[in-house]
């Protein structure tokens, strides 16, 4: 006897209908019970979760009841794959119920859930406002909670892609302000001592750099935080002779400078002529949105590690360049051979100590980074 009939034939005999509304029951009366225990495995607790959706998927696979039953199976499944964390198949599930039935609340209010979880904000709140106008439950409680964190969550996208904005903005006007002096930015070392710092470009279009003072000899160090490029040396470094003479010995004593050979009319400035790389226009853009509220774009590439590090290992022995006091910064960094370890960076060192003639013959150089 035929049975499975062929979609759009009609049974030819009473005994043959007789036979497919029998079946049609039996399926009905499974899915029903496949619906019960799927409940009851809910209840149970989140190790018989998995039961529960093997459940409702055997009750949705009978095909033996009405939409609006199916609709309450996907939401069911919906629900479960929602606690599971299953955001994507829960999303699925409560779409395909409200396919069957649109005025499911709660497939409405499980696909707003879910939705906002992926981080689908527009789609989460149009849930949420179709559940409100349906005048179904026009007070639900749950629904309009959700849509009030969907708010919050929309606001607080909307404020970090302004930070973002701004934060590439300035980004992008601080790399058109480098490349336009003829600046070259180049691997930045020395993070332990200056985090994230980066320079500042104020409303006069005037430059302010973090500089770092380093102490060859000793590898101590001094930290500028607004040199501004239009400074000459000699005014910071006069601001910082307490540092330098050891005048405030209470408060930063020079404990390393023994033979007290640290003192102002002592020292002399140096940068490192042609170390490292110059970054890309793309790349200084990376790593002056490091620390921003744009640092998860794409960062800058560790494929320069290895150029840098031959460049030490074969360039020779480093090549010292005095630093006049009575030029500003600007004057000193545009000059063709200094390449910006990301923020300035001058060495210190004392004419009346035997470390003198050993850095100026090149026999000393910073440590690798």
């Amino acid at each position: 006897m035929a049975l499975w009939m062929e979609k759009g034939s009609e049974p030819l005999t009473e005994s043959e209908k007789a036979d497919l509304e029998a079946i049609a029951a039996i399926k009905e009366s499974a899915a029903f019970e496949f619906k019960e225990k799927g409940n009851q495995y809910v209840k149970m607790g989140k190790k018989h979760y998995s039961d529960a959706i093997d459940c409702y998927t055997k009750a949705i696979n009978q095909k033996a009841l009405s939409d609006s039953e199916t609709s309450i199976l996907f939401s069911n499944r919906a629900h479960v794959n929602l606690l599971l964390g299953n955001l994507r198949r829960a999303l699925t599930d409560a779409q395909e119920a409200l396919k069957l039935c649109p005025s499911n609340l709660k497939a409405i209010y499980r696909a707003a859930k879910a939705s906002l979880s992926l981080n689908m904000l527009v789609e989460a709140r149009e849930y949420c406002l179709k559940g409100l106008q349906l005048d179904l439950d026009p007070n639900n409680e749950e629904l309009k909670k959700l849509e009030q964190q969907i708010g919050i969550k929309i606001s607080e996208k909307e404020k970090h892609e302004a930070e973002v904005s701004k934060a590439v903005a300035e980004a992008k006007e601080l790399v058109s302000a480098i490349e336009y002096r003829g600046l070259k930015i180049g691997k930045a070392v020395y993070r332990e001592l200056t985090g994230l710092r980066k320079p500042v470009l104020d409303k006069s279009n005037i430059l302010h750099w973090p500089v770092i003072l380093l102490y060859a000899e000793v590898m101590s160090s001094d930290f500028i935080e607004d040199f501004c490029e239009t400074d000459m040396f000699s005014v910071h470094l006069d601001m910082i002779s307490f540092y330098l003479s050891n005048i405030f010995a209470e408060d930063q004593p020079l404990s390393w400078d023994v033979e007290n050979n640290y003192k102002r009319e002592f020292v002399e400035l140096y940068y490192e002529a042609c170390s490292g790389i110059c970054l890309s226009k793309e790349k200084l853009l990376h790593c002056l949105l490091e620390g921003t509220a744009a640092s998860d774009r794409e960062g800058v590439g560790d494929e320069e590690k290895d150029v840098v590090e031959d460049f030490k290992q074969h360039g020779g022995s480093p090549k010292w360049i005095k630093v006049n006091e009575r030029r500003t910064l600007h004057d000193v960094l545009k000059e063709p051979n200094f390449i910006i370890p990301g923020i300035p960076v001058f060495y210190v060192v004392s004419k009346r100590s035997s470390f003198y003639s050993k850095f100026k013959a090149g026999k000393w150089a910073p440590p690798v980074m």
